[in-house]
């Protein structure tokens, strides 16, 4: 008889698949390189209602669209179904244009930018340490902003549209699994609409290209979803400080796709800036890791 594995194990491993298939993910649009982005866009949001409507009726959250009868809640879920959706567009914009290396930065600035949000919104109180984190985060985007004449406007808007989703879904307290398919539901309509419109007009890439674009096309809601689900269940069993420091294996393995494998280029100033940022996410990760432990230290002796 097979041992089960402890939930903390099981919890890792969840983790670790999410952030290695969102770091790996590049390669998936890069196939799609001869659809338009806005196209793989609806095809993303489409397929992925699909997918996750079929996994919770499977599961058995069947009235999972009973959210959408609280006012609140409904209205609520349109924002965060519309920033989820500027921040896959994005993405994907910035997969085909070959600026993974600023997506990559987008992802590290993403947990500091949570803290910013934090600060303003939720009135929470930073260390000194976070503070100097938030700093140095900022000079390194001042840094490629001054030296390259451009904002990195990809990587501002992916850590912002995805600190914006993350934050209005704490306040919300919901399922991740159950808000992200009301999310896809509602957007599905206009996803649907649209492909609609391509396949009668003749523009449309699917069945048009080849098998492997339809397939690849088709299978965009199930990757999107996965890692989502992989990451849902990771955080019911580990630690968040655990989640925290895991997370930066995304945005390192896409810096490192993006300048090995598709060799986009890594300056100086890329290195001062990146380096900037990597100080400020490892003073955060210090700065987490000892609340962490002072928390953990009270709970035992309480």
């Amino acid at each position: 008889m097979s041992r089960k594995l402890p939930e903390t194990t099981t919890g890792t491993i969840y983790a670790l698949a999410a952030f290695i298939l969102w770091g790996i993910l590049p390669v998936y649009w890069k196939l799609l390189d001869a659809v338009p982005a806005g196209e793989i866009l609806a095809h993303r949001i489409f397929w992925s209602a699909v997918f996750v409507t079929a996994v919770l009726v499977y599961i058995g959250r069947k009235n999972f669209l009973t959210l959408l009868r609280n006012r609140k809640s409904r209205y609520s879920l349109i924002v965060t179904g519309t920033l989820i959706g500027v921040n896959w567009f994005t993405y994907i914009f910035a997969v085909h244009t070959d600026r993974i290396v600023e997506a990559s930065m987008g992802y590290y600035i993403n947990p500091l930018i949570s803290i910013f949000l934090g600060l303003v919104v939720l009135k929470e109180r930073l260390t000194r340490i976070q503070w100097i984190a938030l700093l140095l985060a900022l000079i390194g985007v001042l840094v490629i902003t001054i030296q390259f004449g451009r904002i990195p406007w990809i990587a501002l808007i992916l850590s912002g549209t995805f600190g914006l989703y993350g934050l209005i879904k704490k306040m919300m307290n919901l399922d991740a699994l159950s808000s992200l398919g009301v999310e896809t539901v509602l957007l599905a309509p206009i996803a649907g609409g649209f492909l609609l419109m391509q396949a009668a007009s003749g523009t449309g890439a699917l069945f048009k290209i080849d098998i492997g674009i339809d397939v690849l096309l088709i299978f965009s809601g199930a990757i999107t979803a996965l890692p989502l689900y992989w990451f849902a269940q990771s955080a019911r069993r580990i630690p968040l400080s655990r989640i925290g420091f895991l997370q930066y294996i995304a945005p390192t393995l896409m810096l490192l796709m993006g300048v090995i494998v598709y060799r986009e280029p890594f300056t100086s100033v890329h290195t001062v800036s990146f380096g900037l940022i990597w100080t400020a996410l490892l003073l955060y990760s210090y700065s987490t890791f000892v609340v962490m432990r002072k928390y953990q230290n009270v709970s035992k002796s309480t």
